[in-house]
């Protein structure tokens, strides 16, 4: 895709975002209200967006200063019901 269709593209809040996996790919759906796109990533592609917002969130922590948010494995997904977090995990 080229820049300027990203511009042209529409921009839609993301309230919630669910992951799955297999071991052949990761499934990542964005809901925002009623509505959700599902997304299905190799685990190489998966790997590479992992290390690209880390970047990314590198880069606005310089300029914005450290985000406060907490993330918490045990609540479980709607989409990852097969293999909820475990205690260790």
């Amino acid at each position: 895709m080229k820049q300027e269709d990203i511009k042209k593209a529409p921009k839609v809040f993301c309230e919630s975002i669910n992951i799955a996996f297999t071991p052949e790919y990761f499934v990542i759906g964005l809901t925002s209200g009623n509505q959700g796109t599902i997304y299905t990533l190799t685990p190489q592609h998966a790997k590479r967006l992992q290390q690209y917002l880390k970047h990314q969130l590198t880069e606005f922590e310089g300029k914005n200063g450290e985000i406060d948010a907490t993330w918490d494995p045990k609540i479980l997904s709607p989409v990852q019901r097969a293999n909820p977090p475990s205690e260790g995990s």
